[in-house]
Protein backbone atom coordinates (compact mmCIF):
# COMPACT_ATOMS: atom_id res chain seq x y z
CA UNK A 1 0.00 0.00 0.00
CA UNK A 2 1.67 3.12 -0.66
CA UNK A 3 1.72 5.99 1.69
CA UNK A 4 -0.91 8.43 -0.29
CA UNK A 5 -3.14 5.70 -0.16
CA UNK A 6 -3.11 5.02 3.45
CA UNK A 7 -3.04 8.73 4.37
CA UNK A 8 -6.38 9.06 2.28
CA UNK A 9 -8.02 6.25 4.12
CA UNK A 10 -7.01 7.59 7.19
CA UNK A 11 -8.38 10.86 6.35
CA UNK A 12 -11.37 9.12 5.18
CA UNK A 13 -12.39 7.51 8.84
CA UNK A 14 -11.98 4.06 9.45
CA UNK A 15 -13.62 1.06 8.13
CA UNK A 16 -13.68 2.32 4.15
CA UNK A 17 -13.09 0.82 1.44
CA UNK A 18 -9.43 0.20 1.34
CA UNK A 19 -6.71 0.67 -2.05
CA UNK A 20 -7.64 -2.27 -4.85
CA UNK A 21 -4.97 -4.82 -3.59
CA UNK A 22 -3.55 -7.69 -5.25
CA UNK A 23 -5.81 -10.55 -3.47
CA UNK A 24 -5.48 -13.55 -5.75
CA UNK A 25 -1.37 -12.60 -4.61
CA UNK A 26 -2.52 -12.59 -1.33
CA UNK A 27 -4.38 -16.01 -1.40
CA UNK A 28 -2.14 -17.99 -3.32
CA UNK A 29 0.90 -16.98 -0.58
CA UNK A 30 -1.74 -18.20 2.45
CA UNK A 31 -3.11 -21.25 0.65
CA UNK A 32 0.53 -22.63 -0.15
CA UNK A 33 1.51 -21.83 3.63
CA UNK A 34 -0.96 -23.69 4.25
CA UNK A 35 -0.64 -26.61 2.09
CA UNK A 36 2.90 -27.13 3.17
CA UNK A 37 1.78 -27.16 6.84
CA UNK A 38 -0.55 -30.16 5.20
CA UNK A 39 2.35 -31.88 3.54
CA UNK A 40 4.46 -31.73 6.54
CA UNK A 41 1.94 -33.44 8.47
CA UNK A 42 1.22 -36.11 6.29
CA UNK A 43 4.69 -36.91 5.65
CA UNK A 44 5.88 -36.65 8.97
CA UNK A 45 2.84 -37.27 11.58
CA UNK A 46 0.38 -38.96 8.94
CA UNK A 47 -3.48 -39.04 9.78
CA UNK A 48 -5.32 -40.69 12.44
CA UNK A 49 -5.97 -44.44 11.05
CA UNK A 50 -8.70 -44.47 13.69
CA UNK A 51 -10.24 -41.02 13.02
CA UNK A 52 -13.65 -43.18 11.63
CA UNK A 53 -14.19 -44.36 15.27
CA UNK A 54 -13.55 -41.16 16.78
CA UNK A 55 -15.59 -38.62 14.42
CA UNK A 56 -18.46 -41.13 16.37
CA UNK A 57 -17.65 -39.38 19.27
CA UNK A 58 -19.20 -36.17 20.94
CA UNK A 59 -15.63 -34.97 22.33
CA UNK A 60 -14.21 -35.00 18.89
CA UNK A 61 -16.52 -33.04 17.44
CA UNK A 62 -16.26 -29.98 20.05
CA UNK A 63 -12.78 -30.38 19.93
CA UNK A 64 -13.45 -29.70 15.98
CA UNK A 65 -15.94 -27.08 16.43
CA UNK A 66 -13.45 -25.52 18.69
CA UNK A 67 -10.48 -25.27 16.74
CA UNK A 68 -12.73 -24.37 13.69
CA UNK A 69 -14.02 -21.34 16.42
CA UNK A 70 -10.22 -20.40 16.84
CA UNK A 71 -9.31 -20.13 13.16
CA UNK A 72 -11.86 -17.93 12.22
CA UNK A 73 -11.39 -16.09 15.12
CA UNK A 74 -7.56 -15.79 13.93
CA UNK A 75 -8.61 -14.91 10.44
CA UNK A 76 -10.43 -11.83 11.96
CA UNK A 77 -7.59 -11.01 13.80
CA UNK A 78 -5.43 -10.86 10.91
CA UNK A 79 -8.08 -8.86 8.75
CA UNK A 80 -8.71 -6.10 11.06
CA UNK A 81 -4.93 -5.96 12.48
CA UNK A 82 -3.86 -5.50 8.60
CA UNK A 83 -6.62 -2.93 8.00
CA UNK A 84 -5.25 0.60 9.17
CA UNK A 85 -8.01 2.40 10.88
CA UNK A 86 -10.17 -0.67 11.48
CA UNK A 87 -11.59 -1.19 14.41
CA UNK A 88 -10.18 -4.00 16.81
CA UNK A 89 -11.66 -3.25 20.00
CA UNK A 90 -14.15 -6.44 19.96
CA UNK A 91 -11.39 -8.62 18.88
CA UNK A 92 -10.31 -10.00 23.04
CA UNK A 93 -14.02 -10.67 23.45
CA UNK A 94 -14.47 -12.67 19.98
CA UNK A 95 -11.25 -14.66 20.71
CA UNK A 96 -12.03 -15.20 24.72
CA UNK A 97 -15.60 -16.77 23.48
CA UNK A 98 -14.61 -20.10 22.66
CA UNK A 99 -11.84 -20.31 24.80
CA UNK A 100 -14.44 -19.65 27.80
CA UNK A 101 -16.70 -22.32 26.55
CA UNK A 102 -13.97 -24.64 26.53
CA UNK A 103 -12.43 -24.45 29.38
CA UNK A 104 -16.11 -24.50 30.89
CA UNK A 105 -16.71 -27.90 29.30
CA UNK A 106 -13.09 -29.02 30.52
CA UNK A 107 -14.13 -28.06 33.91
CA UNK A 108 -17.36 -30.11 33.81
CA UNK A 109 -15.49 -33.27 32.54
CA UNK A 110 -13.31 -33.13 35.17
CA UNK A 111 -16.15 -32.46 38.01
CA UNK A 112 -17.65 -35.10 36.70
CA UNK A 113 -14.46 -37.62 35.83
CA UNK A 114 -13.41 -40.08 38.71
CA UNK A 115 -10.38 -38.81 40.62
CA UNK A 116 -8.16 -41.06 39.07
CA UNK A 117 -9.02 -40.37 35.36
CA UNK A 118 -8.44 -36.41 36.18
CA UNK A 119 -4.59 -36.20 35.54
CA UNK A 120 -5.36 -38.00 31.92
CA UNK A 121 -8.01 -35.65 31.00
CA UNK A 122 -5.59 -33.08 31.46
CA UNK A 123 -1.92 -34.84 30.38
CA UNK A 124 -3.39 -37.30 27.83
CA UNK A 125 -0.40 -39.12 25.97
CA UNK A 126 0.92 -36.73 23.75
CA UNK A 127 1.23 -33.09 26.08
CA UNK A 128 5.39 -33.12 26.19
CA UNK A 129 5.12 -32.50 22.09
CA UNK A 130 1.30 -31.37 20.95
CA UNK A 131 2.27 -27.88 21.73
CA UNK A 132 5.72 -28.30 19.70
CA UNK A 133 4.21 -29.98 16.61
CA UNK A 134 1.87 -27.22 16.20
CA UNK A 135 3.84 -24.42 16.72
CA UNK A 136 6.06 -25.80 14.08
CA UNK A 137 3.27 -26.68 11.32
CA UNK A 138 2.07 -23.03 12.12
CA UNK A 139 5.97 -21.91 10.65
CA UNK A 140 4.74 -21.81 6.92
CA UNK A 141 1.65 -20.04 7.36
CA UNK A 142 3.09 -17.71 9.51
CA UNK A 143 5.45 -16.35 6.61
CA UNK A 144 2.75 -16.18 4.56
CA UNK A 145 0.37 -14.03 6.55
CA UNK A 146 3.38 -12.02 7.77
CA UNK A 147 3.91 -11.17 4.00
CA UNK A 148 0.88 -10.44 3.59
CA UNK A 149 0.36 -7.86 5.98
CA UNK A 150 3.26 -6.41 5.31
CA UNK A 151 2.56 -5.37 1.70
CA UNK A 152 -0.64 -3.95 3.80
CA UNK A 153 0.84 -1.44 5.81
CA UNK A 154 -0.48 -2.51 9.72
CA UNK A 155 -0.19 0.30 12.04
CA UNK A 156 -0.33 -1.48 15.08
CA UNK A 157 3.12 -3.68 14.24
CA UNK A 158 3.18 -5.73 17.42
CA UNK A 159 -0.57 -6.59 17.77
CA UNK A 160 -0.75 -7.15 13.63
CA UNK A 161 2.56 -9.30 14.15
CA UNK A 162 0.81 -11.48 17.10
CA UNK A 163 -2.26 -11.50 15.32
CA UNK A 164 -0.58 -13.37 12.70
CA UNK A 165 1.01 -15.86 14.93
CA UNK A 166 -2.33 -16.63 16.42
CA UNK A 167 -3.63 -16.95 12.92
CA UNK A 168 -1.00 -18.99 11.69
CA UNK A 169 -1.50 -20.98 15.14
CA UNK A 170 -4.86 -21.69 14.86
CA UNK A 171 -4.97 -22.91 11.25
CA UNK A 172 -1.70 -25.09 12.47
CA UNK A 173 -4.00 -26.41 14.96
CA UNK A 174 -6.79 -27.52 12.51
CA UNK A 175 -3.98 -29.18 10.42
CA UNK A 176 -2.58 -31.40 13.31
CA UNK A 177 -6.41 -32.24 14.52
CA UNK A 178 -6.28 -34.69 11.92
CA UNK A 179 -3.16 -36.67 13.64
CA UNK A 180 -3.65 -35.75 17.25
CA UNK A 181 -5.18 -38.17 19.30
CA UNK A 182 -6.63 -36.49 21.93
CA UNK A 183 -9.68 -35.47 22.40
CA UNK A 184 -10.23 -34.30 26.37
CA UNK A 185 -11.47 -31.16 26.70
CA UNK A 186 -9.03 -30.49 29.35
CA UNK A 187 -6.07 -30.84 27.09
CA UNK A 188 -7.10 -29.57 24.20
CA UNK A 189 -8.65 -26.21 26.25
CA UNK A 190 -4.45 -26.42 27.61
CA UNK A 191 -2.17 -27.92 25.40
CA UNK A 192 -3.82 -26.90 21.89
CA UNK A 193 -3.66 -22.85 23.34
CA UNK A 194 0.04 -22.89 24.21
CA UNK A 195 0.89 -24.59 20.79
CA UNK A 196 -1.19 -21.12 19.18
CA UNK A 197 0.60 -18.83 22.25
CA UNK A 198 4.12 -20.09 21.39
CA UNK A 199 3.66 -18.36 17.30
CA UNK A 200 1.84 -15.76 18.69
CA UNK A 201 4.24 -14.54 21.27
CA UNK A 202 7.01 -14.97 18.51
CA UNK A 203 4.71 -12.63 16.39
CA UNK A 204 4.63 -9.68 18.79
CA UNK A 205 8.25 -9.71 19.18
CA UNK A 206 9.11 -10.35 15.22
CA UNK A 207 5.90 -7.66 14.32
CA UNK A 208 7.96 -4.48 14.55
CA UNK A 209 11.07 -5.66 12.89
CA UNK A 210 9.43 -7.36 10.05
CA UNK A 211 6.30 -5.51 9.51
CA UNK A 212 7.93 -1.95 9.26
CA UNK A 213 7.24 -0.17 6.00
Amino acid sequence: MKTDDLINMLASGPDIAAPKLPLRYFAALIAGGLLLSIVLMLAFLGLRPNMAELAMLPAFWIKMIFVLALVACGWLAVTRLSAPGARTRALPFVIATPIVLIWLIAATSMMNAAPDERAYLFWGDTWHYCSWLIAILSLPIFVALLKVMRELAPTRLRLAGAGAGFAAGTAATLVYSFHCPEIAAPFIGFWYLIGILIPSVIGAWLGPRVLRW
